[in-house]
């Protein structure tokens, strides 16, 4: 019986072996889609001293902060470190 199920089940299994599913989208490190590279001269400032145009796509990521990890190709990211003060400009 044991033998009967396997026979069975191995023409599903190897059916399966020829499904291609698509790979998630991953971000091209690359890329500046969000425009992080205008905003690079705010590295080392102090975020809360900075403006920003309105309705700017973004995410301020202190130390420890749980972020995520939807990327969104139009949102910059500003990583900051314990004084508040900008480190990491980056889409995502």
């Amino acid at each position: 019986m044991k033998n009967l199920a396997i026979m069975m089940i191995l023409p599903v299994l190897m059916a399966c072996d020829g499904i291609q599913t698509a790979a998630p989208a991953t971000p091209d490190a690359g890329s500046d889609t969000c425009g992080a590279s205008g905003y690079s001269s705010l590295i080392g400032q102090n975020f809360a001293a900075v403006t920003l145009p309105v309705g700017t796509d973004l995410r301020v990521i202190n130390p420890g902060d749980m972020v995520t990890m939807d990327y969104r190709a139009t949102r910059v990211n500003f990583e900051l470190d314990a004084g508040g003060l900008i480190t990491v400009v980056r889409c995502g």
